[in-house]
């Protein structure tokens, strides 16, 4: 899961980053308007985890953008500016959250769970697809009761096609996703077709496989 962190206080954003990293998401960071608006344009987000008081603009018109722009991000705000009205105002232009600061890594990251539950997987910390169960809070991952280990691209390669199985996903959308938005200073996706090769070894004994649509990317398909 790819998180996107609008702060500009680095110590704040270097204590977050460091703990969602240990949570194996990817993150990335923004420490301005100007910054996150250009990843926001480009990038697609899990969750956006939002300070609005940022030193070149208000962290609202961000979500007001995102709205603009179609895009359908999960937002927390994350900001000292405990007020109702920021609160209200936040929360009616389409964030999902809101957690004043200071808080607790720990709440921060059952905030950040929450609404990756209720966006992709409609509020269920067990996931089932075909023969497969998989428990999105301890991560671990069942075939027919049979326990199966993933390493960390593998995991997040499989639940972004899960969160995604009515579609048809690019190399480029699901590189990005997993890999971050450094991908594109590459100009082969031969790392996809490996952590790819390596799931269906894992998974071939399960209900659901991971198909290839020649040159364009990839869909998730239950027998």
């Amino acid at each position: 899961m790819k998180i996107l962190i609008v702060e500009d206080e680095q110590e704040m954003l270097n204590n977050m980053r460091q703990s969602l990293e240990q949570e194996l998401y990817i993150v990335e960071a923004a420490s301005n308007f100007k910054s996150a608006t250009e990843k926001i344009g480009v990038y697609d987000y899990d969750c956006i985890l939002l300070d609005i008081g940022l030193p070149d603009g208000d962290g609202l018109e961000l979500l007001k953008y995102l709205k603009k722009q179609g895009k359908d991000d999960g937002v927390i705000i994350v900001s000292a500016k405990d007020s109702l009205d920021d609160r209200l105002k936040g929360l009616d232009l389409g964030a999902d959250d809101y957690l004043p600061k200071p808080f607790h890594m720990a709440e921060l990251n059952a905030r950040i769970k929450a609404v990756l539950r209720r966006r992709n997987f409609d509020g269920n910390t067990l996931v089932e697809i075909g023969n497969v169960l998989i428990d999105t809070e301890s991560r671990i991952i069942k075939i027919a009761d049979e326990k199966i280990i993933l390493n960390r691209k593998e995991y997040s390669i499989l639940m972004y096609l899960i969160a995604n199985k009515t579609r048809l996903v690019t190399k480029t959308a699901l590189a990005e996703h997993v890999w971050g938005d450094h991908i594109d200073q590459t100009d082969s996706f031969d790392f996809i077709y490996s952590q790819i090769k390596n799931l269906r070894k894992k998974m071939d004994k399960a209900t659901i496989t991971v198909e290839a649509v020649y040159g364009v990317g990839y869909k998730l398909e239950v027998e």
